[in-house]
């Protein structure tokens, strides 16, 4: 199992980013960068490319949208090329109220729009002349421009033409496309003992139909890590970011992260914390994050414990466990977890 984490930063990015250089030191495998509406991941990832040396530097994660497919192949190849080879693209739909409502476009067919982007961003990383006729038409023809249009390929050479390509996904749809086509999958508030119930047989589906050149589904999954016996306050940090997603993150009837608060067996909560949520009554909504849910997502509590989860999302099928440490020295908690991973 590999160790990873999500950049964290509040601010100003830059301070962050230069501590990931000791935590570099101290074992991290795989740092994610994400960007929703805030500073762009790319930027922050070459920033990263050059403060590092062995780490890995994912987005996590592009949306579909708001980059076309050679954008998006420009950005993956010049990353994986500054860094190195160590670029990793974490793509996904994100969701209406960021695509419609931060880059002003439809946020229509997604699943389309990912597995088109993927076949495209493939196509390129080979050395290949790009083309599409689907929802993306590359090149575009005549009768809808000038006429001049004809399929290109990269200038430059790309690093790695099996640049490792993950996707955010939650539905059922979506996550069997990932287990079919990407190289990794990107969960989210993800439920260890939950995983086979409410994903398993999406993930039969599609890795029935994987090539088996793509080799194993990887997986990152994880959250809060402190060791130590202030349990519940600690958890109680992690109530605001739960209440976010479950109760504000969408509207009422269009909600992945509500959804999958009532997969996971929590309908009756999942409802209460939307309408508190919405009503702007958030403290309220905090309030009623479920307990088991907090414990079992993240890992937090003394060593044996902490020790207890980690093995719980192995037996998940995480393969990258990503966490966010949450101490006074950040890069000693890494080093001792990831002794506790070899």
């Amino acid at each position: 199992m590999k160790l990873s984490m999500p950049l964290v930063y509040a601010g100003n990015p830059r301070q962050s980013a230069d501590e990931v250089a000791s935590l570099e030191k101290a074992g991290l495998d795989l740092i994610w960068v994400a960007e929703p509406y805030g500073f762009d991941a790319p930027t922050l990832m070459g920033y990263l490319a050059a403060k590092t040396e062995t780490v890995e530097i994912g987005a996590g994660i592009l949306n579909v949208y708001s980059r076309t497919p050679g954008a998006l192949l420009q950005t993956a190849a010049g990353l994986d090329n500054v860094s190195g080879g160590r670029a990793v693209m974490g793509l996904g739909a994100s969701g209406p109220q960021v695509i419609e409502g931060f880059h002003g476009m439809p946020y229509s067919k997604p699943l389309g729009r990912t597995r088109e982007i993927i076949s495209i961003l493939r196509q390129g990383l080979r050395g290949e002349r790009i083309t599409s006729d689907g929802i993306f038409t590359l090149p575009l023809p005549a009768d809808q421009g000038l006429g001049l249009g004809k399929p290109l390929k990269l200038l430059n050479q790309p690093e790695r033409a099996d640049l490792p390509l993950w996707v955010a996904a939650l539905g059922d749809a979506n996550v069997a496309m990932t287990a079919e086509i990407a190289d990794g999958w990107l969960p989210f508030l993800f439920l260890p003992e939950k995983a086979t119930e409410v994903w398993g047989a999406a993930l039969d589906q599609g890795r029935a139909k994987r090539d088996a050149a793509l080799g194993p589904l990887q997986v990152s999954a994880g959250g809060m890590l402190a060791i130590g016996d202030d349990v519940q306050g600690m958890l109680d940090f992690m109530r605001p970011m739960y209440a976010l997603y479950v109760g504000g993150m969408g509207a009422r009837g269009k909600n992945f992260y509500n959804d999958l608060a009532c997969q996971y067996g929590f309908e009756k909560e999942a409802k209460q914390i939307q309408d508190l949520y919405l009503d702007g009554k958030k403290k309220e909504a905090e309030a009623l994050v479920p307990q088991a849910w907090l414990e079992a997502g993240n890992l937090v509590g003394p060593e044996g414990y902490v020790k207890e989860r980690i093995e719980a999302f192995r037996e998940a099928g995480v393969t990258h466990l990503s966490v966010s440490p949450a101490s006074d020295d950040p890069a000693a908690t890494i080093a001792t977890v990831k002794e506790w991973l070899s």
